[in-house]
C-alpha cells in the first residue's frame, strides 16, 4: 500500500486531514501513533476547521520537519534549505491542487462556522475532494522525502 493509499484509508477511518497524512508515516519519523495523533489533531479543517491552512498540506510539512527540520536556531543554512523544502512542497500541492488554503479547496461546498465536526456520511466524501487532498499530501511527502524527487 502506497503513502497515499494509506493516509486516504486513515481518512475514512475517521481521522482528520492532518492526522491521516502524518500518521502514515509514523514508521518513518519514529512517532508512535498515539504522539502522531495528538500532535497533528488540532489541524484538521484548515486548523481547527478556520479554513486556512489545509490540514493535509500541514501534517505534510510536519513530516518533513521530522525528517528534515532543523533545530539549532543559529543554522541559518538549515533553516533557509528547510523553508526551500516546504515552500517546493506547497508549490507541488498548489499546482496540483489550485491551492493551499482549506476555503479554496472547498470552494463550492456550503461550510457551517464553528467548532462542531462536520458529520462524516456519503454527503461529506461526496462533497469535499478532503480524501483525495490527503492522499496527494502524502504522495508529495513520500516523493520529495524518501524518494528524492
Amino acid at each position: 500500500m502506497t503513502k497515499g493509499e494509506l493516509a486516504y484509508n486513515l481518512f475514512l477511518e475517521g481521522y482528520n486531514c492532518s492526522q491521516a497524512v502524518v500518521c502514515a508515516f509514523c514508521d518513518e519519523v519514529g512517532l508512535d501513533r498515539e504522539t502522531a495523533l495528538k500532535l497533528a489533531s488540532s489541524f484538521g479543517g484548515g486548523m481547527g476547521r478556520m479554513r486556512e491552512v489545509c490540514g493535509a498540506v500541514s501534517g505534510m510539512f510536519m513530516v518533513a520537519g521530522l525528517v528534515c527540520g532543523y533545530s539549532d536556531p543559529k543554522d541559518k543554512e538549515a533553516k533557509r534549505r528547510h523553508y526551500e523544502l516546504i515552500q517546493k512542497m506547497a508549490k507541488m500541492f498548489s499546482e496540483r491542487n489550485g491551492s493551499i488554503i482549506c476555503r479554496e479547496l472547498l470552494s463550492g461546498v456550503k461550510l457551517t462556522p464553528g467548532a462542531e465536526p462536520t458529520p462524516r456520511n456519503d454527503g461529506f466524501y461526496k462533497k469535499r475532494p478532503c480524501q483525495e487532498l490527503v492522499r496527494c499530501a502524502a504522495e508529495i511527502a513520500d516523493e520529495v522525502l524518501f524518494h528524492n524527487k
